[in-house]
């Protein structure tokens, strides 16, 4: 029987809205808001901020999966764009992950196997937002020298 861990954020104020976060790695997050609402845009959006845990989430999944299979990679980067709820609490409801391939002879369908075993087995953040938001994927493979 396995034990659950506990995982632990520590959240400060600096000045109005503008928040620094802290968690088990231990390096602190700027969160901020719009000056109308006592913000200093110092930081990123919390809700930014879970897409880019998406991003970096599935990213370093894929990375790590090509990796192993010795994939060519010279370069990747993803891209994801959100569509919010109208009205408050204005949730994402959708989301489009688009992620880019840059290298020479990378093969179709280890870049597929990599997406699919991210998005349906490894990623825990698109695990928890799966429930809720509609989430489609997408890639490019350029090549390059």
């Amino acid at each position: 029987m396995s034990e659950t861990k506990r995982k632990k954020v520590v959240v400060k104020q600096v000045s109005g809205i503008t928040l620094v976060a802290k968690g088990d790695s231990n390096h602190w997050v700027v969160m901020d808001g719009p000056e109308t609402f006592g913000g200093s845009l110092a930081g990123s959006r919390p809700m930014e901020l879970i897409l880019m845990g998406l991003g970096g989430c599935t990213g370093m999944d894929v990375v790590s999966i090509l990796q192993k299979k010795r994939v060519n990679l010279k370069d990747f980067k993803v891209e994801i764009e959100a569509e919010t709820a109208p009205e408050h609490p204005k949730v994402y409801t959708k989301i489009w992950v688009k992620f880019l391939f840059y290298g020479k002879g990378i093969r179709e369908e280890d870049v597929k196997r990599a997406i699919d075993l991210s998005k349906d087995k490894y990623c825990s953040v698109s695990a928890m937002l799966k429930p809720t938001v509609e989430i489609f994927y997408d890639y490019e493979i350029i090549e390059q020298e």
